[in-house]
């Protein structure tokens, strides 16, 4: 978008927050940039230039905006709708593979040279990947700096940079404030450090957004143990690279709370983008309903709850166990079976406030479980030891960055993974917008009050007007149903 000048300007001059993250306008004669919904009166627009990310702006030299924060705007949704190698790069850079595996190590996983990673991120985002990466930890410092009382040495290294200098320099570059001032002006400005070594910040997203599906699903089908929803917040335990976390999340106007105890601050960057990835907060819900409210049998469903988000994951292996162990059972009888391999084979941990006991037990510690010892029919035992053995010795890996073709077909290979399974992973666990459920009791249920097709084949036929955002439909069709997951908890 950012090369549509015209629509560019428009969008600075109504002040439209929709395009926060879809592109940033640099300002030639003070050389900020800022956010479209920046609240400033809009520069000339011969003074304007714009582009595609923070790290480009950073790289030609311009500052962040003081007053709109262009840093912490919503993700682009971009680059959770596509597939292509440029976004998964992205995806892969938000959860820090180049910061803990380097470019190298994103290149491999992509399937090419760093160089062609390098080349094929210039050539879209006028950034390569240690450029956009070095913005994330400029971000992720800033949080650090503004949220918890840290020594600035630790806040340093906790952000991935290699040296304090580099730390210093990067920070006066990108805010044009030292980390001391921006620890004042915080300060000044009301935030306050976190209680009990807990960071709180901000999670923005695109309005609008009807929280009951999201965090009616999550709280409906938490695993005890790993997770709960209190006091209006949902709460579960992270496996993260460096350690663990624990994290509560609540619903507000215009934002997501969240709150985050981690045993290494390192970790901050990726607890973040799981927990967005979680919500689903990069989206463009109005591009989504747009395109659904077209079909005038999901259009009053979209009216009565515009901005429904697609529930995730924090860790891609874990919801592929779990819809296995969900596969033709209840809500209910899934959190069961999930709840006893947690207490088996979950690693526990300490939560203050009591209610979270144990991680989700990786596929490491799965691959070793006796398969007499699951209550499961024994198809279902050989469905799950198949897929644990396939992720702990690497030849399934589900990830950020997973190609959703190809994850589809070492799926759909597996014994008893069948078209529900799959794509219920696909849209889940991979995030791929346009995963589609046929066979789901719960929209053939809706199909059938709505008039649409009954049938797979012939309603999948159907869907296909609603492309590429099946999966936000799929959410829409269950609200047909009064279920427990379309609901927030009381």
């Amino acid at each position: 978008m950012h090369n549509d000048t015209e629509r560019c300007v428009r969008a600075v001059r109504s002040k439209d927050a929709r395009f926060d993250g879809w592109f940033f306008t640099a300002v030639l004669t003070t050389r900020i940039y800022c956010r479209p919904s920046c609240p400033v009166v809009p520069p000339k627009a011969a003074n304007m230039t714009f582009y595609p990310s923070a790290a480009a702006c950073q790289q030609a030299g311009f500052r962040a905006c003081k007053r709109c924060r262009p840093d912490t705007s919503p993700g682009s949704p971009e680059w959770n709708a596509r597939a292509d190698s440029v976004a998964r790069a992205m995806r892969l850079i938000q959860d820090g593979v180049v910061d803990r595996e380097g470019v190298p190590g994103l290149a491999a996983r992509l399937g090419y040279s760093a160089r062609q990673v390098e080349r094929q991120l210039l050539a879209e985002l006028g950034a390569g990947p240690l450029a956009l990466a070095r913005s994330q930890r400029a971000q992720t410092a800033r949080v650090l700096i503004e949220t918890t009382e840290l020594p600035m040495a630790e806040v340093a290294f906790a952000a991935g940079f290699s040296s304090i200098r580099t730390f210093n320099d990067t920070v006066r570059e990108v805010f044009a404030l030292a980390p001391g001032e921006l620890r004042s002006r915080a300060a000044r400005g009301g935030r306050t450090p976190g209680t009990s070594g807990a960071i709180s910040l901000r999670l923005p997203y695109r309005a609008p957004l009807t929280p009951g599906n999201l965090f009616g699903h999550l709280a409906a089908t938490a695993v005890p143990g790993v997770e709960e929803w209190r006091d209006g917040a949902y709460r579960r335990t992270l496996t993260l690279p460096h350690g663990h976390g624990i994290v509560a999340l609540t619903p507000q106007s215009g934002h997501i709370d969240c709150r985050l105890s981690l045993t290494d601050p390192r970790d901050l960057t990726q607890a973040i983008s799981r927990c967005r990835r979680l919500l689903d907060l990069d989206a463009d819900p109005v591009a989504v309903d747009e395109q659904l409210r077209s079909d005038p049998l999901l259009a009053p469903l979209v009216d009565e709850g515009p901005g429904r988000r697609v529930p995730r994951t924090v860790d891609p292996a874990e919801f592929a166990v779990r819809a296995v162990l969900g596969q033709q059972v209840s809500t209910a009888a899934a959190r069961t079976h999930a709840a006893r391999l947690v207490r088996a084979h979950g690693i526990p941990v300490e939560d203050p406030e009591g209610g979270l006991t144990h991680l989700f037990p990786t596929s490491e510690a799965l691959a070793g479980l006796d398969p007499e010892a699951l209550a499961l029919p024994r198809s279902r035992r050989t469905t799950l030891t198949t897929l644990v053995a396939a992720l702990a010795d690497g030849s399934l890996r589900l990830e950020e960055g997973a190609d959703w073709t190809d994850v589809r077909t070492e799926l759909a290979a597996l014994p008893g993974f069948g078209p529900w399974t799959v794509e219920v992973v696909a849209m889940r666990a991979l995030g791929d917008p346009d995963a589609f459920l046929p066979t789901d009791l719960g929209i053939r249920r809706a199909a059938e009050q709505l008039g649409l097709p009954a049938t797979p084949a012939a309603l999948t036929a159907r869907a296909d007007r609603w492309r590429p955002w099946r999966a936000y439909a799929v959410q829409y069709l269950w609200t047909v149903d009064d279920h427990p997951i379309n609901h927030l908890p009381a």
